[in-house]
């Protein structure tokens, strides 16, 4: 199946403030809007960085990007954090995924990866698009993507936030609608931290929450993200792995994806199939595995 997202209006300089929220906003995130002069001071860098990158370096050097993925990189706002998962501010995700200010800043965002099996407990692969800007045409699980420095994407608590991040994308990217995808069917089962250069120039670096759910949904992929879908059982992942690491037929497997199967996927799988999924979750630990 070749499988492409909608477009996004150019996002203003105005993004990389902080902002306005509402008094129903959890009281857990004021010292995020108090921290003193050094955060501050990041704010001034990620706008003017924001406003310079979306002019110079984006018209130029970036001019060969696909359009809807270069809106989407200047659009979203990713969700910066520390080692420990603790919000320090926000950045575009141009800005988040270039290496030399992963290297030199040392950016790390929050992110998630969704893991979806259907009633025979088989689960839902999709290789990346073409015009992807980081990992184009990398196998990879359910969905991949990041909660963005919004309101109902900040909740931390039962890492509601990130589920809600989950929920909304499935639908952009795989067509899934919210209905099939409920928020409280998701289970989140662990954290990760990784880096991964994609290219010379792109790359990860990610603080993951790793989400569970198992229902049989609908799929309608959109090209301008998913290039194939597939339901793969555990033999046939296996297979998978074998011709990735053969390097036979040009199969690449995404760099977090083979972290979450080569530590955890298979003995989780064990708990999909026994439906005891919530005894396998551990969020206290970040396991660090850059």
């Amino acid at each position: 199946m070749t499988l492409s997202s909608r477009l996004y209006t150019f996002a203003s300089p105005k993004h990389c403030a902080l902002p306005q929220i509402s008094p129903s906003f959890p009281l857990k995130y004021p010292p995020i809007l108090t921290r003193s002069l050094p955060f501050a001071s990041h704010f001034r860098r990620a706008s003017l960085s924001f406003s310079t990158r979306s002019t110079a370096m984006g018209d130029a050097v970036d001019a060969g990007m696909d359009a809807v993925q270069r809106r989407l990189m200047f659009e979203d706002e990713c969700i910066l954090v520390d080692e420990n998962d603790r919000i320090v501010g926000h950045d575009t995700k141009y800005n988040c995924h270039l290496m030399e200010k992963i290297e030199s800043e040392n950016l790390l965002h929050r992110a998630f990866s969704v893991f979806l099996f259907n009633s025979k407990f088989e689960l839902l692969l999709q290789q990346r698009s073409a015009t992807k800007v980081t990992f184009p045409l990398v196998w990879t699980n359910t969905c991949c993507s990041h909660p963005l420095y919004r309101e109902s994407e900040l909740i931390d608590e039962n890492a509601l936030g990130v589920r809600n991040a989950a929920q909304r994308k499935l639908l952009d990217e795989l067509g899934i609608p919210a209905e099939d995808a409920p928020v409280d069917q998701f289970t989140p089962l662990g954290r990760m931290l990784y880096k991964a250069p994609s290219d010379g120039k792109w790359g990860e670096h990610e603080l993951d929450y790793l989400l569970f759910i198992v229902r049989d949904v609908n799929v309608n992929p959109n090209p301008d993200e998913v290039a194939d879908v597939k339901y793969v059982s555990r033999n046939d992942l296996k297979e998978l792995l074998r011709k990735a690491d053969a390097g036979e037929e040009g199969l690449k497997l995404s760099p977090w994806f083979r972290l979450v199967v080569d530590n955890f996927l298979f003995k989780w799988w064990d708990h999909v199939e026994k439906g005891t999924l919530l005894e396998a979750a551990d969020m206290k630990t970040i396991h660090k595995l850059t």
